[in-house]
């Protein structure tokens, strides 16, 4: 019989008004548990007791150490329930074990590093003319609204609550309908953290019902969300409506770039790595590679074998020897299908390995991929940079499938034009040995972020934002993330002797010079 998750509000497990979810394991396509929906009622009394406690000043109002102590408490409890999360995020998401036995550990480095954040940041005093004392204090919001995807639900969970609740804000979120389980959990394991009750709401729902009575709401003060560009900017104007702030990290098309200068076999690794972890759900996933003419042959015959050895090695995600695991729906399968299909009619570009759905059973472990939304490692390779290719769906569209399109170059000036040439601009990848070709091209490529023989380095001191509107606004991680929860307060004392503080009278009688400012 398939479990059933409720809603978390006001510290405790509620019924939703809305329509039951089906939770789905993308790896047999079977229905493993069902989640309330929040209706509008849930959402209004959500916010509503996140407003009321932000108020009560239990949390907004505690003390930077107190807030501290309860993060770093959070991190211990997540460190002894890691064997219970990541089984519900392997099977709720389809990855493969390995990756969540790696990613879901590192989660809590979120919240320390937030709390260490509080303990010793440090309150600026402004140089302001006069006998005056004018310093700056950080004040949380209030009721913040944040909204995840299906990809990463953890941790783009913790990415979000550590700097918001650090900061010391209510905080309303939305998970992915279709992985909303383990970000319920985290409910259940910040109350015994000691968050106080009504500080966190946890609240699955569909996004065009859940999620836009949400970002409506007039008593949200932000909204934060990771998705995709249509959604993002359709929230973005709402949110703008209520003068709310906004974060928003939305799609990608990462190129990876590689320089006839660069280790071939580190940076096959490091394309593999960028292109198929999550099997390529990510938002910086590396899809475009783009190689120097003089070293294309051996990168793509060393990515060729590279795939099948993936390939070869794709079973159960409950195994702990799979490589990959399946898309998270029929819906991204048949996007992702779509994709290839097309770009295979395209006369320049060849499908090297892959471009049909994975069906029969792993040579792995005998896993059966009948039932569920596997697609193999693809590797499509272009002649050239012709415009067929650059103005194909594949290069210009986020597949968010495990899909790679390989494009040459001859000249440096090529290859950032290559990179370049794409509406999106969150991560980037630069392979060489070249000191100073690293340094220009890191510097002309237009991304968020620039990794340099490396990808997808993701540390809670490190911003993590696009660089271009269809990659979002603002950014996550670091100071920067937690200010964005923050609103400043600039108090000014005026330090004068009182014989000084009665001449300062704007309005005395007779002449002579006053001050303004």
């Amino acid at each position: 019989m398939a479990a059933s998750y409720k809603l978390w509000i006001g510290g405790d497990e509620k019924a939703g008004g809305g329509e039951l979810i089906p939770v789905e394991d993308p790896a047999t396509g079977e229905v493993f548990a069902h989640c309330h929906a929040a209706s509008d009622e849930d959402v209004a009394q959500a916010v509503e007791a996140g407003h009321a406690a932000f108020q009560a000043g239990t949390w907004s109002r505690a003390p930077r150490h107190t807030r501290a102590d309860v993060l770093d408490r959070a991190a211990d409890l997540l460190v002894a329930r890691l064997p219970g999360l990541i089984a519900v995020e392997v099977q709720q998401t389809g990855r493969a074990i390995r990756e969540m036995n790696a990613q879901v550990p590192s989660l809590v480095r979120w919240f320390r590093y937030y709390a260490a954040h509080l303990r010793t940041e440090e309150r600026a005093v402004l140089p302001t003319t006069g006998k005056l004392h004018n310093w700056i204090d950080r004040r949380p919001l209030g009721v913040v609204v944040q909204i995840t995807p299906f990809n990463h639900p953890l941790l783009i969970a913790v990415k979000k609550l550590a700097p918001a609740l650090a900061a010391g804000n209510s905080v309303v979120l939305k998970p992915s309908e279709l992985t909303p389980i383990t970000s319920l959990m985290l409910g259940g394991i910040l109350k015994e953290a000691g968050l106080p009750d009504g500080v966190l709401s946890v609240l699955p729902g569909l996004g065009v019902t859940t999620g836009k009575a949400l970002v409506s709401h007039p008593l949200v003060r932000k909204v934060d969300v990771t998705g995709g560009t249509v959604a993002g900017r359709a929230i973005g104007q709402i949110v703008g409506g209520n003068l709310a702030k906004y974060t928003a990290e939305l799609g990608g098309k990462a190129p990876l770039v590689v320089f006839e200068k660069a280790d071939v076999v580190a940076a096959v690794n490091g394309i593999a790595f960028g292109s198929f972890v999550a099997s390529g759900q990510t938002c910086v996933a590396a899809t475009r590679i783009i190689v120097q003419q003089s070293v294309l042959s051996e990168v793509v015959e060393q990515l060729t074998t590279k795939v099948d050895s993936i390939a070869r090695r794709m079973g159960s995600p409950k195994n702990a020897d799979s490589m990959m695991g399946p898309l998270i729906s029929q819906r991204q399968l048949d996007n992702v299908h779509t994709l290839v299909t097309e770009a295979k009619a395209v006369p320049s570009l060849t499908c090297v390995r892959g471009g049909e759905r994975l069906l029969g059973t792993s040579q792995l472990d005998g896993f059966s991929f009948d039932k569920g939304y596997f697609y193999p490692p693809t590797l499509l390779v272009a002649q050239s940079g012709a415009a067929e290719v650059t103005q194909s769906s594949i290069w210009r569209k986020e597949a968010f499938g495990p899909v790679i399109i390989v494009v040459p170059f001859a000249t440096e000036e090529e290859a950032i034009a290559l990179a370049n040439d794409s509406e999106f601009g969150l991560g980037a990848a630069i392979w060489t040995n070249d000191l100073s070709q690293a340094h220009r091209a890191a510097e002309q490529i237009d991304a968020g972020i620039v990794w340099v023989n490396t990808h997808h380095r993701n540390d809670p001191s490190s911003p993590w934002g696009g660089a271009k509107s269809a990659s979002g606004v603002g950014s996550e991680n670091g100071v920067d993330a937690y200010n964005a929860y923050t609103t400043t307060k600039s108090t000014i004392i005026n330090y004068a002797s009182p014989d000084e503080m009665r001449q300062d009278d704007w309005f005395r009688e007779g002449t002579g010079e006053v001050r303004y400012g």
